[in-house]
C-alpha cells in the first residue's frame, strides 16, 4: 500500500488579517467579488461573467491534497472585516520558485490590504522558496505599487492572456529574492 503525501497549507497571521486556506463556505464572497468585472479584468484567470461551478471548482482545487498552487483567503474577521476580502496564491514553479497572484474585493481597494497580504507571504515564505515572481497588467499601477512596496524588483515587460478581456494584455514582471 502506497501512502499519499498530504500537503498541509499553513495559516499566516498579521495584526490585521489571517491568510488561511479556502473552505467551501467561502464560495459566496469569492463569487461576489470575482464576479465584479473590475476584478476579473485585472486577473488572467477569472472570466466575466463567472460561469456556474467555477468558484466551487476553484475551492476544490485549493483543498486538494495534490496541487500546484496554494490559495489563501484574506480573512479580516480579526479586525472587523469579512471572512473573504480577497485571495492570494503561490503557484509552484521549478527551482524553488513560486509565482504570487492576488486580487482584492472592491470594498477593500486602497486600504493597504494587498500590500499586507503580499508582505505576509514574503515574510512567512510558507513554501520555503528562494524566489517569488509576480506580474501585473500595465493598466493596473496600483498592483505594481503593491509589489514594489513589498521589495519586488522590476524584471521586464511581457504579455498575458486575460480571460475577462478575451485577449493578450501587456504586463510588468517582478522578482523578489528570499
Amino acid at each position: 500500500m502506497e501512502m499519499k503525501k498530504i500537503t498541509v497549507q499553513p495559516t499566516v497571521e498579521t495584526d490585521r488579517l489571517v491568510l488561511r486556506p479556502l473552505r467551501k463556505s467561502d464560495a459566496g464572497l469569492i463569487e461576489l467579488y470575482a464576479g465584479d468585472a473590475r476584478v476579473a479584468r485585472m486577473t488572467t484567470s477569472i472570466p466575466h461573467p463567472v460561469p456556474p461551478g467555477m468558484t466551487e471548482a476553484l475551492i476544490a482545487r485549493a483543498m486538494a491534497d495534490e496541487r500546484i498552487e496554494d490559495i489563501w483567503a484574506m480573512d479580516g474577521t480579526k479586525s472587523g472585516g469579512t471572512e473573504v476580502m480577497g485571495l492570494i496564491s503561490l503557484e509552484r514553479m521549478e527551482r524553488d520558485q513560486t509565482e504570487v497572484g492576488y486580487w482584492v474585493g472592491p470594498p477593500y481597494w486602497n486600504t493597504g490590504l494587498a500590500s499586507d497580504a503580499v508582505q505576509a507571504l514574503v515574510d512567512a515564505n510558507p513554501l520555503g522558496n528562494k524566489t517569488m515572481f509576480a506580474s501585473v497588467f500595465q493598466d493596473n499601477p496600483a498592483s505594481a505599487r503593491v509589489l514594489t512596496h513589498c521589495g519586488f524588483e522590476y524584471l521586464g515587460d511581457a504579455e498575458s492572456y486575460c480571460l475577462a478581456r478575451a485577449g493578450n494584455v501587456p504586463t510588468w514582471t517582478y522578482l523578489r529574492k528570499l
